[in-house]
């Protein structure tokens, strides 16, 4: 979605033109969640001045009580009137970045510490950190009552179409809005499990790329719920299907192009690419816990449904966590498999960018690449390949990140204790929770 330099004049000019009634100050908290302030057209002048306040104690993972006050910066670039109108008039938002009281980036923002990350690129020469993410989700039916259901609303499998893919009408209708919201558009289609469906759109620097993330999640939700339909993105809602993930295309970028193209390089890749892709299997067990953030994160990451369970990269395979897909040129660039679409964006990209420039600051060389199935390599085969296992748990996965300081480092101390902490309840809460299954198995047994 190309970014426009609009100023507070253009913002002003458009509201009156547009009959704006209501701004929505959006940003996202340390779990991901889109949170919003929604103010009346009337304090305008006030949001433009970057003088509206909010508390920042009552967001996940944001600050004590005793020390609430926030600000929040509207980032200009990011204006945009939702398409849908309430009875009272549009509606627009501006994605912000959160301040202290004495005008310094709050360390608690996913979004500020992204920009903070993205700081270390340009020092060592890189113009720009691109990603092309390729969403998964879920449609299940509402009832008349407009609860959502676990009945999904299709027996479609991939690339299938109507009558077998009954999403496709929702589908279609969701790629409209997001055109008409300016993404650029690249595929739609059904997934493989039923009422699983994909819509990629065009790859953006860091950032803006993040952005586009969560406001693709709020169309697809609200468009939705318009047919009947509750889009979850969930990683595993159902047990015996592929989960959804969020398979995330990066490149990196100097003023003379894409710095992971040489074209008489192996494979036409540069040693830049080699070493970030070093940089991505050194750290992926740590990383894991930041772009695989829930319980149920887990159940997707099992042998048997297509999502990646070992450390490794290849070319054409796609049982590996990295696969390094065709094209060359502008292109040219790596494909992490593993990320599901619960993990906060903005985190997901600061811990993937750090981790691979760790990658280039050691000249760090990945192993070989592994071009054979790996589900079917027994334990020696693998150790003699140099694969490792992604972490079980979200338990596991913590604790591998608890010993990494690069991917620390890459959210800050701030973001990296209070999702660690929150991180720690959720497991103690799930270790207690006493499941079906357990019933099933154990009841009648002992």
């Amino acid at each position: 979605m190309p970014k426009k330099d609009y100023t507070a004049a253009d913002i002003k000019r458009i509201v009156e033109e547009e009959n704006v009634r209501f701004l929505r100050l959006m940003f996202t908290d340390i779990m991901g969640t889109i949170k919003n302030v929604e103010v009346p057209v009337s304090q305008l002048d006030k949001v433009l001045e970057n003088k509206m306040m909010f508390d920042g104690s009552s967001i996940e993972g944001f600050v004590r009580i005793e020390e609430s006050d926030m600000y929040l910066f509207p980032d200009l670039s990011t204006w945009m009137i939702f398409p849908w109108e309430s009875d009272h008039g549009k509606v627009a938002r501006l994605i912000c970045d959160i301040y202290n009281p004495d005008g310094t980036p709050f360390a608690g923002d996913p979004r500020g510490n992204l920009k903070r990350a993205l700081t270390d690129m340009h020092e060592l020469g890189f113009t720009s950190f691109n990603l092309g993410p390729e969403p998964e989700f879920f449609l299940f039916k509402l009832d008349k009552d407009g609860e959502i259901t676990m009945d999904l609303n299709d027996k479609g499998g991939y690339f299938d179409f109507a009558p077998t893919d009954l999403g496709e009408n929702c589908r279609r209708d969701i790629v409209l809005e997001l055109e008409s919201l300016g993404f650029e558009m690249e595929a739609s289609h059904h997934e493989v499990a039923p009422g699983q469906h994909e819509i990629d759109f065009k790859y953006a620097d860091a950032v803006e790329a993040c952005d586009n993330i969560q406001t693709f999640k709020l169309v697809v939700k609200t468009i939705a719920r318009k047919h009947g339909l509750h889009a979850t993105f969930m990683p595993k809602p159902l047990f015996g299907i592929n989960g959804s993930g969020m398979h995330c295309n990066m490149s990196l970028f100097t003023k003379d192009g894409n710095a992971f193209f040489d074209e008489n390089g192996p494979m036409q890749l540069s040693q830049t690419a080699y070493h970030f892709l070093g940089g991505l299997l050194e750290h992926a067990r740590a990383f894991t816990a930041v772009c695989n953030p829930t319980v149920n994160s887990y159940k997707r990451l099992v042998p048997g449904y297509e999502a990646p369970v070992y450390v490794a990269w290849s070319g054409r395979n796609r049982s590996p966590l990295v696969r390094v897909p065709e094209s060359r040129g502008l292109s040219t660039r790596l494909e992490l498999r593993s990320v599901d679409p619960a993990a906060n964006p903005y985190m997901a990209l600061a811990v993937l960018l750090q981790s691979g420039l760790d990658g280039i600051k050691r000249e760090l060389t990945p192993p070989p690449a592994v071009d054979r199935n790996i589900y079917v390599m027994d334990e020696k085969e693998r150790e003699a390949a140099q694969i490792s296992d992604l972490p079980s748990t979200l338990h596991n996965a913590v604790k591998a990140l608890r010993k990494d300081p690069v991917v620390l480092d890459a959210l800050g101390e701030h973001i990296a204790n209070n999702f660690i902490e929150a991180k720690r309840l959720e497991w103690a809460s799930f270790r207690q929770t006493v499941s079906e299954w357990e019933v099933d198995q154990y009841l009648e047994l002992y």
